[in-house]
């Protein structure tokens, strides 16, 4: 008995780790459902981090921001926030150990896509209508994929002029089962 409780609790302490290290990552929590906009500064005065808020507060921004399903993600002196809500130590850490940055000095402005990867980098400017820009340019969002599937088979059938398809035979009916 001894034996077994030692070998479970040796087995939950390697896996626990491994386990955690994927769900504590506010990325990964956010990969197929929005937009990052992740913004390291090196103080809440930064001229790039006042000028990207004031822009977002303008209400067609806002708007442009809320339909591109975006979230904004700070990062000032080592203090996460997440759409203006505190973020713990560890999952502050947890977001910039995920983006590896690197050591470098000045504002980063960070776009990631909803598949996770980094789609826009830039150190020192945050321009929206160029973040706008490119997440306009990325692949079609899951709306536009489902509503142009229904016009594929039409198209398909379209393609191909010829003979009118044979409707299927029905199956015969299933045979009883022997005793």
């Amino acid at each position: 008995m001894f034996s077994r409780s030692l070998t479970f609790f040796t087995l939950l302490a390697i896996a626990s780790p491994v386990l955690a290290a994927d769900s504590d990552s506010p990325l990964a929590q956010e990969r197929g459902r929005t937009r990052p906009l992740i913004v390291i500064a090196p103080s809440s005065v930064d001229p790039t981090l006042v000028q990207l808020k004031k822009s977002l507060e303008e209400p067609e921004n806002r708007k442009g921001f809320n339909e591109r399903k975006m979230v904004l993600f700070t990062v000032v002196n080592m203090i996460g926030q997440r759409d203006g809500k505190h973020l713990d130590p560890q999952t502050t850490m947890a977001l910039i150990r995920e983006l590896k940055l690197g050591a470098s000095t000045g504002t980063k402005v960070i776009l990631v896509g909803k598949d996770g990867e980094k789609k826009l980098e830039e150190i020192g400017s945050a321009d929206i209508k160029k973040i706008f820009t490119t997440i306009d340019a990325m692949p079609m969002t899951e709306k536009e994929a489902t509503a142009a599937a229904p016009a594929e088979p039409e198209a398909a059938a379209a393609e191909k002029p010829g003979k009118p398809a044979k409707p299927a035979k029905p199956l015969p009916p299933p045979k009883p089962l022997e005793d």
